[in-house]
């Protein structure tokens, strides 16, 4: 099957294109609509994934329906309940497309880290330390932390997002949000890896963002997927060694060992290696849903 690398709906007002995601204006509301675009090291690879778009856009709004206890911006799945024109197109929309509350996002990544992996792992080696808080002496790559670990970042328009003190988080968000934030992330980390745990996933890793809509404070964008997140396989899982993957880390590794200096324009993907990714993400979702992926 062929992926989706952009989407086009007449008579639509497109207010934005990122690396994976495409924003139309519906009504009062945004679409969201995610293509099987893939981006790594900043850059947007060539090849899309076949059904990437599918899993990132299914499995946010599967967590975002069983965290209730956290408010967040997710409407619908079904385009037969998007505004008008949308529900024209619902063959192409359906599956990777939902209706979500506008917010203004909050200038932060809120990551979570309870596992000591790529860039964690290669801070403590250098300074003990993770997101600046001080560790045990000793510990592996890919050890659990003593506790999940709240380590904000910038969130950059283009490049890397940088890494952010506490006290620097604070000053951007307000005391208030900045804790506000910290206690839902921390809390949504926790009760996703227990759910995910039960199903033979560890979530090493994950990054969160919330958006102000009025007076509330949304969960937006997305939630514990395969791109946002880390996630291991329990079978396969040893301190001290590099976990196999579910997510795009597959990815990053086929591209470290090309020679590419990570800028623009990425190489192309080899099939077989567009295949298995396909294959992973699939498999992250099936596992953590319990359902195939065709299944609405």
């Amino acid at each position: 099957m062929k992926g989706l690398l952009e989407v086009e709906i007449e008579g639509t007002t497109k207010l934005s294109s990122g690396k994976v995601r495409e924003i139309y204006q519906a009504g009062e509301n945004y679409l969201v609509v995610a293509t099987d675009r893939l981006s790594a090291f900043d850059c947007v690879l060539p090849d899309p994934i076949p059904r990437k778009g599918e899993v990132l856009n299914r499995l946010s709004a599967f967590w975002f329906q069983i965290f209730t206890e956290v408010p967040n911006h997710f409407l619908t799945l079904n385009p037969e309940e998007f505004p008008a024109p949308f529900p024209r197109f619902a063959e192409a929309l359906a599956g990777r497309s939902m209706l979500v509350q506008p917010a203004r996002p909050l200038a932060v990544e809120c990551v979570v880290r309870g596992y000591l992996a790529g860039s964690a792992w290669i801070e403590y080696q250098n300074r003990g330390t993770v997101g600046g808080h001080s560790m045990p002496t000793g510990l592996r790559e890919a050890e659990k932390l003593p506790e999940p670990l709240f380590t904000p970042s910038t969130k950059a328009a283009a490049g890397h997002d940088l890494p952010l003190t506490w006290t620097e988080c604070r000053d951007l968000l307000g005391e208030a949000t900045a804790e506000r934030v910290r206690e839902l992330s921390l809390h949504v980390y926790r009760r996703g890896s227990e759910l995910a745990a039960d199903r033979g996933i560890i979530i090493a890793d994950t990054k969160f963002e919330f958006g102000w809509r009025q007076e509330q404070l949304l969960l937006i964008d997305e939630c514990l997927t395969p791109d946002s997140s880390r996630f291991w396989p329990q079978s396969g899982y040893r301190p001290g060694t590099n976990p196999p993957s579910f997510d795009k880390q597959f990815v990053r590794d086929y591209l470290n060992g090309l020679d590419w200096d990570k800028n623009p324009p990425a190489p192309r993907l080899p099939p077989e290696i567009i295949e298995k990714t396909s294959a992973k993400y699939q498999e992250a979702y099936q596992r953590l849903t319990g359902l195939p992926l065709s299944a609405p």
